[in-house]
């Protein structure tokens, strides 16, 4: 069977633990990895010992207890927990086992013996890919509500179903998540579901269970929402495919995919007889207070608003350098980076079932373009205005305030047009055309 990377240190604690007489084991999700052929990320060990007799067995070692509900100690890295229940050496490690959230994760491995011990057939639920709660239901979710968004999380990861009874549990106890769940530990399991292979099988497991309305009421009530008459599916269906098309090495931007077209419930208008959604990229209202209310960082905040309003700004092989620039421009105002915007419009083009995805050459000319810009302009700023506010103020006879901002902005703007009117002869002149049509 597959180890992790610290092979060696996991061996070493294991034997230092039975040398000293103690039963150990690893634990948890390594043991799930192992049976699916993955090497684990991390390996955590069970022994029957306690948190004092595991600092006195690695006295020496690099050792740290952390935790306050369950202490752990960190052996060298690695996570060594002691029993959580009381029990005696014949039900270890059965009795903690019992204990855990899900019979695929309710496993102990032995190395040594190479054997597997699995007391609530986690081994069966996982090779049938069911997400079954270890014991009853109701209760693994009251120790912990955000054992359901986890149980999405892995239903998603084996790309399996719930069992009945934890659907059951889940659907009954979903109130949980507003009063007894720490926001900060749900987005982390929605940023862990950003790594998988089909995310949007996480989504869809939120929506089965009736958790999507507390997360992300936003994309929620996009559901039925039909995507008009240039989609042929519906804007969540559109969101999904969005959200699985981007890399799963950019969980932010990946998670903006899932989140970008939220705003349709908001702009959805009927005009001329057909649905419209004019506007929906600045509808980011809802996106913004649903990762408020998961406690996101303000830059992921801001990182995902700005991608969202940005997305719908046109790059096509018939736009003009003035329209790239301008593009550019934007970007550099929304402090994004333009092989983001690349990645979204290519994305956001897959989703969409009615139309064919770019076409490898396709995204080379729009690339092309805005490499030619950028070699061209070499990221042309405001700052780089052959003309300053004071000139500005001189020139019209004006005080500092915020109309020097907006007259220097009209000057940016029009430069971007036609960058060989950036000099202070051409630029002092439209000042002063200003200044007569005041």
């Amino acid at each position: 069977m597959i180890l992790h990377k610290t092979d060696k240190t996991v061996r070493f604690i294991l034997n230092t633990l039975r040398e000293k007489g103690f039963s150990a084991y690893i634990v948890g999700g390594a043991v799930r990895d192992i049976l699916l052929q993955r090497v684990p990320d991390d390996v955590d060990v069970l022994t029957c010992a306690s948190i004092q007799e595991i600092e006195s067995v690695f006295l020496g070692q690099n050792i740290k207890r952390v935790g306050k509900t369950f202490p752990i100690c960190l052996v060298n890295g690695v996570e060594i927990s002691s029993g959580r229940a009381l029990f005696d050496v014949s039900t270890f490690p059965e009795s903690d086992l019992a204990k855990r959230d899900f019979t695929i994760n309710a496993m102990a491995y032995d190395p040594m013996a190479k054997k597997v011990i699995d007391p609530f057939n986690g081994r069966k639920d996982l090779e049938d890919g069911v997400i079954r709660f270890t014991q009853d239901p109701e209760k693994r979710i009251g120790e912990d509500p955000v054992r359901m968004v986890r149980a999405c999380r892995f239903m998603a990861m084996i790309q399996g179903s719930f069992d009945a009874s934890s659907l059951k549990g889940i659907i009954a106890c979903k109130d949980l998540l507003d009063s007894a769940a720490a926001k900060e530990r749900i987005s982390h399991e929605i940023m862990k579901a950003m790594d998988l292979e089909k995310p949007s099988l996480f989504f869809r497991a939120l929506k089965t269970t009736g958790l999507l309305s507390k997360i992300f009421p936003s994309l929620d009530q996009c559901h039925d929402l039909d995507g008009g008459p240039h989609h042929g599916e519906t804007v969540f269906e559109h969101c999904m495919l969005v959200g699985d098309a981007l890399p799963k090495g950019f969980p932010i931007l990946r998670l903006a995919g899932f989140l970008h077209d939220a705003g349709k419930f908001d702009a959805a208008k009927i005009e001329a007889g057909k649905l419209t959604f004019i506007g929906h990229e600045m509808q980011t209202q809802g996106v913004i207070r649903d990762l408020t209310t998961l406690r996101f960082a303000l830059k992921d905040i801001s990182y995902i608003t700005s991608l969202i309003q940005v997305h719908m700004r046109p790059l096509t092989d018939e736009s003009t350098p003035r329209a790239v620039r301008r593009l550019l421009c934007t970007l550099e105002q929304y402090n994004l980076d333009y092989r983001d915007f690349m990645r979204m419009r290519i994305a956001d083009k897959k989703g969409n079932l009615l139309k064919r995805p770019y076409t490898l050459s396709e995204i080379r000319v729009r690339l092309k373009k805005i490499f030619d810009e950028l070699a061209e302009q070499s990221g042309f700023r405001m700052s780089h205005l052959e003309i300053t506010g004071d000139d500005i103020m001189r020139i019209l006879g004006i005080a500092s305030g915020p109309q020097v901002g907006r007259i220097k902005q009209l000057l940016f703007e029009k430069v971007l047009d036609d960058p060989g009117l950036n000099n202070y002869k051409e630029l002092k002149k439209i000042c002063r055309c200003l200044k007569i049509k005041k």
